[in-house]
Parts: C-alpha cells; structure tokens; sequence
C-alpha cells in the first residue's frame, strides 16, 4: 500500500512592506500559506490583509508567528535594527528560533556579519538575491539566488518555492548569494548607464531611440555571445589578444567614442570610466592582450593607477531618486 505525504503549508511570516515585499508576501498567500506581515509604518499591508494575512503588531510578533520569517528591508542596517527591536522585546538574549530568510540586498562581507549575529541570536539564517522584479515574483520568471546551509535550504525548499520560478542554491557560505547579486547588479546597472548614454549621443545626431534600438539590441546579442568564451578565458589565465581585439585597439576605439561625446556636448564620464581602466591596463603592459585581462587586472587591485573619469556626472543627483526605507 503506498502513502501519500500531503504538504501542509507552512506558516510564514514576511518582515518589510515595500513593493518587493508585498509581491512576497502576495505570492505565499496565493500558495495557501498562513501569512503574518509586519512593516515599521502602518498602512501598506491593507491588500494583504483583505486578502486573508495577519498584521503582526511587532517584529517579536512576527518571528513568534511563522516557522520561516522573510524579511525585505533597505539594507542590512535595517535588518540589524528589526532584530534590535525584536530582542528588546523579548528581554531575553536569544530570539525564537525560526528560520530567517534576508531577501534585502547588500554586500557579501555585511551579509555574513549578520548571519553571525542571527545564529549567536538562535535563529537560522539563510540569505537569498532576488534577480528578477517585484512583478514577477510568484511566476516561473523568478529567480533566487539562496546561500547558507544547505540542510536549511532543503528543509524549507518547498515553501520558498511559492516564490516560483528557480530557485538556486549556491553554497553554504552565507556571503555567496550577495557575492552573485553585486557583480550581477554592476553588469546590468552599468549596461543600462552605457545604454542610454548610446541614446542620448544618437538623440544629439537626430537619431531616435526605437532607430537605434533593433541595433543596439543585436550588439547586446553579441555580447551575450560572447560572454561564456570570455568567462573561460578569465579563469583559465589566457590573455592573449592575437585573435580578438587588443586593449591597445580598445583604447583607440574608446578614445574616438570620447571625442565624438565631448563634440556632441554630452559627458563623457561613462565612457571615460571605462577608457582609463583600460589605459591603465594598457601603460601597465598589458596593451597586447585582450579585453579578457581587464578582469584579471582589476581584481589585482589597481585602482590608484586608474584616474577617475572627469567632467559633468552623467546623472545629475535628485532626491526624488533616493530609495525610501520599506
């Protein structure tokens, strides 16, 4: 006679009401999970709670209400000061003992300091990257990046799969996932500055951008393309530029893309970013290898022999643009 486990959804809790939390916390409910919310300023749950969510009336609450506690917040600053208020709370030492999963994005070596603080707190900690937008969470086009112990990932996989789409696993050193998620939001933030600083230079020659686009996307196709052999090149110490493009024609080809910004009354300060890296490259002797060596120069530390790009900044500072805390 076979049995069949039924899986019962696990109560969850969701700690940060921004846009992303909210998809979060709309996604689990929709998987049937018991859902408790929390934010620091009432109000931005109202949907969720319509919906069938519990509103905690504290972290302490939050953590006490669910076997896996998202939390969604600005930075790790945030997380640390929820914890703070958790533990005040309690008035105890140790927090209760669920498992906290930190979607908020920071750097690797902030991460693992808060993943130390969690488990001296009694809570299990597992870190998580969100690589796709708020809209698409609860979809197959999510992705997460997970990083912590891999025991903890397994245990709680099938609620976190209510997130949809994939959700990867990359090791146990809780710092990875933030490792992927800054060197992947510098290749896409980067990407989009150098996209539309093609568009404004067009714009100047009376170029329109839906003109330009079908290109501009075959040139992103061919960068896609090339990316894996690069990759390989990277990590197998093969710098030679015999059969691609040499740092020296690069930065030929640069310098012409900063003369023609600076004719067109644009700043050049994306693309010169870019050209002094490369000609740092280039007087360090590397002028014969390919861009590949970049990688390798970079990660050699040799940011004071690279000038920092001058004239106007590209985007203009504005305080509608600051990130307001969840």
């Amino acid at each position: 006679m076979t049995v069949t486990q039924q899986f019962s959804p696990a109560p969850v809790a969701v700690l940060g009401m921004g846009p992303m939390g909210r998809a979060i916390a709309a996604a689990f409910l929709a998987a049937g999970h018991p859902t408790t919310v929390w934010n620091r300023t009432a109000g931005k749950a109202d949907e969720l709670l319509a919906r069938g969510a519990v509103q905690a009336d504290s972290p302490l609450a939050a953590l006490d209400a669910a076997e896996v506690v998202i939390v969604c917040v600005i930075d790790a600053n945030a997380v640390d000061v929820i914890l703070d208020r958790a533990l005040a709370e309690s008035g105890r030492s140790r927090l209760p003992a669920a498992t906290l999963v930190n979607l908020t994005s920071d750097g690797p070596g902030r991460t693992r300091e808060l993943a130390a603080r969690a488990g001296d707190l009694g809570v299990r900690y597992l870190d998580g990257s969100i690589m796709t937008p708020a809209a698409a969470i609860g979809t197959p086009a999510t992705r997460i990046l997970y990083s912590g112990p891999a025991v903890l990932f397994d245990r709680h996989r099938r609620t976190l799969a209510a997130l949809g789409g994939a959700a990867v696993h990359l090791g146990d050193d809780p710092g990875r996932a933030a490792s992927f998620d800054v060197a992947l939001l510098n290749l896409f933030w980067t990407s989009i500055a150098g996209l539309m600083h093609s568009f404004a230079l067009a714009a100047r020659q009376n170029v329109p951008a839906t003109a330009l686009a079908p290109h501009a996307q075959q040139m992103a196709e061919l960068v896609a393309n090339l990316l894996p052999g690069l990759a390989s090149d990277i990590d197998a110490g093969r710098f030679s530029g015999t059969e691609s493009a040499s740092l020296t024609s690069v930065a030929t080809s640069l310098d012409h893309i900063v003369h023609a910004l600076e004719e067109a009354g644009i700043s050049p300060a994306v693309t010169q970013a870019a050209k002094n890296a490369v000609d740092a490259a280039v007087s360090a002797g590397h002028g014969g290898d390919s861009a590949a060596r970049l990688a390798e120069f970079l990660n050699r530390g040799h940011t004071d022999s690279i000038p920092q790009a001058g004239g106007a900044p590209f985007f203009p500072p504005s305080s509608a643009d600051r990130k307001e805390p969840r």
